[in-house]
């Protein structure tokens, strides 16, 4: 890959994953490095989604299945009631509407199922001291304000979309130590 960007195996995310977990769909999967850790774990299948190809093949080495497109179009694809857990590690706020996109997902979780997603929050005190103090909001390669992303969240406004798609939010945490 040109960029570690699709290699990185989000170790801080893996303690959300609850034990016993037998089946995890990983949506933007990227290489399968996540996957790979849950399946060391002890995860018995790992499936992926991943829109950029050569991650998607490269994930096919580690991954039970790998979907290779955009988690809205392959979604049909997926068995309903399948997952013990759906985790989606920086890929909401990707999406044109990530409200339809959970809606529709809670059908493939298994009853008792849940979904863990890590989310950038635009209140991120770096960002503020930049549009506040230095008067700049500059896109990045990466990071909170990454030039790929179509929607900016904040605490308040994940625990709405969450709620309003009628999932129970067991935790809300900062996965970093400046917490805003």
């Amino acid at each position: 890959m040109a960029t570690d960007y699709y290699s990185q195996p989000r170790a801080e995310m893996l303690e959300f994953v609850p034990e016993g977990a037998a089946s995890v769909l990983d949506v933007g999967c990227g290489d399968g490095a996540f996957g790979a850790s849950l399946k060391a774990r002890g995860v018995a299948s790992v499936w992926g989604v991943e829109l950029n190809p050569k991650a998607a093949r490269a994930a096919t080495a580690r991954l039970d299945r790998v979907f290779e497109g955009g988690i809205e179009a392959t979604l049909t694809q997926l068995p309903d009631g399948r997952f013990d857990c759906i985790t989606m590690n920086d890929v909401l706020e990707h999406l044109v509407d990530p409200y339809a996109l959970l809606a529709a997902i809670k059908a493939k979780l298994a009853p008792g199922g849940v979904l863990v997603a890590s989310i950038p929050n635009v209140r991120y005190l770096y960002n503020l001291w930049n549009l506040v103090v230095r008067r700049q909001w500059r896109y990045e390669d990466a990071g909170v304000l990454d030039r790929t992303h179509l929607r900016f969240f904040t605490k308040s406004s994940i625990e709405e979309m969450f709620d309003e798609q009628g999932f129970e939010l067991v935790a809300l945490e900062p996965i970093h130590e400046l917490k805003s």
